[in-house]
């Protein structure tokens, strides 16, 4: 079987053009939803909270990102889905079932149907490639020819259908990172959890390894939960993302949406490597206030799903000519996703424009050219 083509036998949910719903009156497979879930951890040091009151839907067949800074809860509520953390209070539900509920057959049976990727590779050395994927079914005792089948499946479809008789240590980052999202495959979940799962490689196989689960996402219609602290890896794979800080939900929305108008400081400010300096010059002379009644102020405005602010009229609000210093602009989901930085005439007030775009904000002010 070539790279990238499946069998029958390795159709593992129902595709995403179907996935939203309900199949009679059940949700569909790969549906996660989360009811008031709170985590706190308690030690010698005294109790932290960990996870704060989270309640969301993640529909199936959806990409679904979780982003917050170190220490926000990624990781503590990724792994409230497979209960390898259990919740203080609040429900995990996996399909519609409360996964708390679960006796140890029914955990292990959910854990199979829950495939996780993590940052290092945890490959064993002394193991092939094909070894090493078929892990989970030698443990699940599943038959040799089956175990046979489904790991040629898997390696075709991650593209190293050469590499079975590999060692791990012939191969390189991006293909370490294959062989576990092979393993996490082999057993047919109908979600997968990737735990930072790009954060060990380059930004060239990143997107390689990305566009590999974009792929898997759309032939096989699972669910794909991934946690990251990079705005980029959100940008690129991405159809809904959820803002973490302190525990608690900052934001959640539309990827192109929470890009394109962050409401949450914790947001703008993951955002902010991805947004365009202004220029040196600009930001040389830029003063946090005005100075003189001649300053200009310097304005930002976002936009999504829209085309750009006209510049005449923004203009024509402010009574004034205004000079644009930079914009950027991008497309997200299909919908438009920028930015434009402009400088007000001498003397208009700012307050004409942030009272009509929601977005606007004064960025600083600069002395009016002579």
């Amino acid at each position: 079987m070539s790279a990238g083509v499946l069998s029958p036998a390795i159709t593992l949910a129902t595709p995403v053009a179907a996935a939203a719903g309900t199949v009679a009156g059940k949700p569909r497979p790969g549906s996660l939803r989360f009811e008031a879930v709170a985590k706190t951890y308690h030690s010698s040091a005294g109790a932290v909270e960990a996870l704060k009151d989270i309640s969301l839907d993640i529909a199936p067949g959806d990409i679904y990102g979780i982003i917050g800074r170190s220490g926000a809860g990624k990781s503590s509520l990724l792994r409230t889905i497979n209960r390898l953390e259990e919740p203080t209070t609040g429900r995990v539900l996996v399909d519609g079932e409360d996964i708390s509920r679960l006796d140890e057959a029914g955990l292990v049976a959910l854990r199979r149907r829950i495939g996780m990727i993590f940052q290092h590779f945890n490959l064993l050395s002394a193991r092939t490639v094909r070894e090493n994927v078929a892990l989970p079914l030698i443990v699940a005792g599943v038959a040799k020819e089956e175990i046979r089948t489904r790991t040629d499946e898997v390696l075709a479809l991650v593209g190293l259908s050469d590499k079975g008789d590999t060692y791990p240590s012939r191969l390189s980052g991006g293909q370490k990172q294959r062989v576990g999202v092979a393993r996490a495959l082999v057993s047919r979940p109908e979600i997968l959890l990737c735990d930072e799962a790009t954060s060990a490689l380059d930004p060239e196989t990143t997107l390689s390894i990305l566009e590999l689960l974009r792929d898997i996402n759309r032939k096989l219609g699972l669910t794909i939960v991934l946690i990251t602290h990079e705005m980029s890896v959100i940008r690129e794979i991405c159809n809904r993302v959820l803002v973490l800080e302190g525990g608690a939900i900052a934001e959640e929305g539309p990827v192109w949406q929470v890009f394109g108008a962050p409401r949450h400081d914790a947001t703008r400010s993951l955002l902010a490597p991805l947004q365009r300096d202004l220029p040196p010059e600009l930001t040389a002379n830029l003063r946090p206030e005005a100075q003189t009644p001649r300053d200009r102020a310097v304005i930002g405005i976002s936009y999504a799903g829209t085309v750009a602010p006209d510049l005449q009229a923004l203009a024509s609000a402010t009574k004034g000519a205004v000079e644009l210093l930079s914009a950027s602009v991008e497309r997200i989901q299909s919908h438009a996703v920028g930015r434009i930085v402009l400088a007000l005439a001498p003397g208009a007030k700012p307050a004409a424009l942030t009272s009509q775009h929601p977005s606007a904000k004064v960025i600083g002010y600069v002395p009016a050219d002579d």
